[in-house]
């Protein structure tokens, strides 16, 4: 990515409307979409030396869904991909390494987010039988989502783990400035923040019975 990259991202924000897009679709697929297709297919295979389970990268539409949403503006005004774990479903809520660029916003993520109720309940066993492996895996990442008010049922607690065992996303993330994104150095920089973030996904893919 250069600095065309978040200068078109800049400018859809303030033209986030279907005429202006259509007049610089050409400049869209050229300084915003190719370039991070070329980055996900670059990183694909680096990515296999932190786990050889995880999945080429699909990059995310830039086209919004409206329909549940009081935001009818049509364009995201970020662009993101998401390495899902290979053995997972191919949406969203599976365990994987996920990078979101926006203009002043950008960060590496990794984790669960929104897991199954199979899932989420065997993320929650695996945490409560053994709180110092999950807090090694977590390291000192700081974990983001959403979380119950209370313990759930079935659960201590008392637990050391009891914030955690409220949690229903398991997610963390860190960010980057636009240079780093912008430096021929990204992908490098990239690929460091998804190796301090592998131990929780690891913890994570292992309690939902994936291979990591």
């Amino acid at each position: 990515m250069n600095a065309a990259f978040f200068k078109f991202l800049r400018q859809l924000k303030k033209n986030n409307e279907r005429e202006w897009f259509h007049a610089h679709k050409e400049r869209y697929e050229a300084e915003v979409k190719e370039p991070l297709a070329a980055f996900a297919a670059a990183l694909a295979p680096k990515l296999k030396t932190v786990s050889k389970h995880v999945a080429p990268g699909k990059v995310f539409r830039v086209y919004r869904d409206t329909r549940f949403s009081a935001d009818k503006t049509p364009y995201k005004t970020h662009a993101a991909v998401h390495f899902r774990h290979a053995a997972s479903s191919e949406d969203v809520h599976g365990p994987g390494f996920y990078l979101h660029l926006e203009p002043g916003q950008s960060f590496a993520a990794a984790g669960l987010w929104r897991p199954d109720p199979v899932s989420l309940a065997a993320i929650r066993k695996a945490i409560a039988a053994d709180p110092k492996a999950w807090r090694k895996a977590v390291g000192k990442l700081v974990l983001g989502g959403d979380a119950l008010k209370k313990v759930p049922r079935g659960f201590d607690p008392d637990s050391p783990a009891a914030d955690d065992l409220k949690r229903k996303d398991f997610i963390c993330s860190l960010p980057f400035t636009d240079a780093q994104v912008t430096a021929a150095t990204f992908p490098a920089t990239y690929l460091k923040a998804c190796k301090a973030m592998a131990p929780l996904l690891k913890f994570l893919a292992t309690a939902v019975n994936l291979p990591f």
